[in-house]
């Protein structure tokens, strides 16, 4: 076998010891087609995690929402807190990690139920099509027709129209960032606020650009990152044959979006991308809000919660949401107790 020359080895002293558990928790291997196959015949790489008596408390429904022109209806998942609202609550559409190619709304179960409980929020996690079987645009038409229906029977589900955000982690997070690009540019749905948690956005990143000497040795690599974007594009990536628009890092004009809030640990493949996204929405005149903890390999939180580098994690985020949603309550979220983030 070639070497891959975008690959990286001996990082493994530079992970933050408090998370390097979690790296004996992750396959070693590379994904390629036999390896996504024995993946998803294998299902869920962890069990699920049990839940906190505030976890269980809230509210989770199976719906099936009409999906995009030509398109079938799309599973979404439908968290709701415990108690009556006064008044509509904010809500966050919600799309899980996994290349592109892997995953599943279930998987983030106790994280949602998490968010909706700190945040007294709505959650709509999306369950889209996976690549190869579904190509761009496929999975994120499947996430607009899931904001669309959301925004459009807000009334009937208790949403506040103005305070709807989006967010995922990993490729959640880049659908995110195509999301939000797909709602400024078709003008049907205003959103608040975009979350993207070590967000995949370059499919250049291991192909055509130049590799990172200290990231992506640990959980998803380079060689990983073209399978998965090739298996969404339809083509090569990193290669001029890349549809236009397809991806975000590519997109020219990064005006006119939602404040962001991006975070990437240092040791993961996506960090120059991700830094470079947040430089061009500030440059854009965009809020973005960006952090990068040193030590930090990619789905670092399967490592736990109680790390300092996860109880920081999910604090910062719940109240870069808070602010969002109610500018005045988020002292208050970030004091809220963390909960096990997905990894992505």
């Amino acid at each position: 076998m070639t070497p891959d020359p975008h690959a990286v080895r001996g990082t493994r002293p530079m992970v933050a010891p408090e998370v390097a558990p979690g790296l004996e928790l992750f396959p070693t291997r590379d994904i390629d087609a036999d390896m996504l196959a024995a993946i998803r015949a294998a299902g869920p790489l962890f069990p699920p995690p049990p839940l906190s008596a505030e976890e269980a408390a809230v509210r989770r429904e199976e719906r099936f929402v009409p999906g995009p022109a030509g398109g079938p209806g799309v599973r979404v998942l439908f968290y709701t807190p415990p108690g009556t609202a006064a008044a509509p609550r904010p809500a966050y559409l919600h799309m899980h990690g996994g290349g592109y190619i892997l995953g599943n709304a279930d998987f983030s179960d106790k994280s949602n139920r998490a968010f909706a409980a700190a945040l007294d929020a709505v959650v709509v996690s999306v369950d889209y099509r996976l690549a190869p079987e579904t190509r761009w645009p496929g999975p994120v038409e499947d996430c607009h027709a899931a904001l669309v229906w959301l925004h459009g029977d807000a009334d009937a589900l208790g949403v506040d129209r103005a305070r709807i955000a989006i967010g995922g982690e990993s490729a959640g997070g880049g659908l995110a960032a195509m999301l939000a690009l797909m709602a400024r540019d078709r003008g049907q749905v205003p959103v608040c606020f975009q979350y993207l948690d070590s967000p995949m956005l370059d499919d250049r990143t291991g192909s055509a650009s130049d590799p990172h000497p200290y990231a992506g040795e640990f959980i998803w690599t380079a060689a990983s990152n073209r399978f998965g974007w090739s298996a969404l594009l339809g083509c090569a990536a990193g290669s001029d044959a890349v549809p236009a628009g397809a991806v975000p890092a590519r997109v020219a004009n990064l005006a006119s979006l939602p404040p962001a809030y991006i975070a990437v640990g240092a040791l993961d493949l996506f960090v120059e991308e991700d830094i470079e996204y947040a430089r061009r929405l500030i440059r854009a005149g965009v809020p973005a809000e960006l952090h990068v903890t040193p030590g930090i390999y990619h789905g670092f939180t399967v490592a736990g919660p109680d790390t300092p580098q996860a109880r920081r994690h999910i604090a910062s985020a719940r109240a870069a949401f808070a602010r969002a949603f109610a500018p005045e309550a988020a002292p208050a979220v970030i004091a809220a107790a963390p909960a096990l983030a997905e990894p992505a």
